[in-house]
């Protein structure tokens, strides 16, 4: 069915043309869109009649009614006062005009349909290219997928600023398969666009969402599809791409899954593998038994690549406090994070905690 701010958007149109008042009833006989005051939700009963008939057309009361068809089936039905001389033509191309936008809509509904299967990998390779010609779907395009998280919003309205913002009506698809998550397939202008221009295209996206909802939203990005059959493993790649920066704590707005490196790497790895890697690699010592004190100490000595004068002067503390700290640390995991070797061992096995943690937090075998 179409909106009925569409179908209202239609009959002011016509009306600034033609000076005329017109309403559009579904077949149950409510007014669903009008020009009239005060008529908007009434109720007139003799179109259900007129619906049921088998004419185009018919004065009823003083009003000239015409059918809207859908495939023979009456949609709905144009309402205009049938004392003026031009209300016949009028009211034919207000039907006319309105059946077009019924089949616009269904081609439009048709295709975001087609999309949202394409990228739950519900259709055979064999009935991609074909489906997708049949809905003028370019399938040599190349494009790439982003997954947006609206961060509590509502996806519909964020759905919505990024139609009317950031989309092209003509070539790109917006859809929502996840609650508070938003889809949009964005097709490529060249060939092959660099992954800075994908990123900052990505920066785009937060900026016209955060101009409407003042709220900083992060955006994954899957690789780029080569042509229609790769673009589900876009999506995947993007969903992939967000879930790895909520696991780790990653604080770029846009996260792409070539960028991820190791974290990737760990997001792909079996759980018991994981515990077996933390046990070995630090002696036994359990992570969640670190105090704030310490966890902000090694954060710090990463932030600042190993330095510990700017480590201590960034914390406030004497560089032996700092020393004293790593020795215990030490002393405990048999890694000293002063020896880069040791340091890297520490770092995996921080992030791979990060990693079982979010598994076991989500009941993930």
């Amino acid at each position: 069915m179409i909106s009925s701010q569409a179908l209202q958007e239609v009959l002011d149109g016509l009306k600034a043309i033609t000076r005329i008042d017109i309403s559009v009833l579904e077949a149950n006989g409510k007014v669903v869109a009008t020009t009239v005051a005060n008529l908007l939700h009434t109720n007139l009963p003799s179109a259900v009649d007129f619906a049921k008939n088998d004419a185009d057309s018919q004065v009823v009361a003083g009003s000239q009614y015409f059918k809207v068809l859908d495939k023979g089936i009456v949609e709905y039905i144009v309402v205009i006062k049938a004392d003026h001389q031009r209300a016949y033509t009028i009211g034919r191309l207000a039907a006319f005009q309105i059946e077009g936008l019924i089949a616009a809509y269904k081609e439009r509904f048709s295709r975001s349909n087609f999309m949202k299967n394409l990228l739950l990998d519900n259709f055979l390779l064999s009935d991609i290219y074909s489906r997708g010609k049949r809905l003028s779907i370019d399938g040599a395009a190349r494009r790439v997928v982003y997954y947006i998280d609206c961060d509590g919003e509502d996806e519909t309205e964020v759905s919505k600023h990024i139609k009317e913002g950031v989309a092209s009506k003509e070539k790109d698809f917006v859809t929502t398969l996840d609650r508070h998550y938003v889809v949009l397939v964005k097709e490529l202008k060249k060939r092959e666009e660099s992954m800075d221009e994908v990123l900052s295209y990505a920066t785009v996206i937060c900026d016209v969402i955060f101009s409407k909802t003042k709220k900083k939203m992060k955006v994954g990005i899957g690789t780029q599809a080569e042509d229609l059959r790769y673009v589900s493993r876009s999506y995947k790649e993007a969903k992939m791409a967000l879930e790895v920066a909520h696991i780790f704590g990653l604080e770029e707005q846009a996260i792409s899954y070539e960028n991820l490196g190791l974290y990737r790497l760990i997001h792909q790895l079996p759980k018991s593998l994981c515990e077996m890697f933390v046990k070995e690699s630090l002696d036994g010592f359990a992570l969640d038994s670190m105090d704030e004190e310490t966890l902000t100490t090694i954060n710090k000595f990463f932030e600042y690549n190993l330095n510990l004068s700017e480590t201590a002067r960034q914390l406030y503390i004497h560089r032996n406090t700092l020393v004293y700290r790593l020795d215990k640390l030490q002393r405990a995991t048999n890694l000293d994070l002063r020896n880069f070797d040791h340091a890297l061992t520490f770092k995996t096995a921080l992030l791979v905690g990060k990693y079982i943690a979010y598994k076991e937090k989500n009941k993930i075998i």
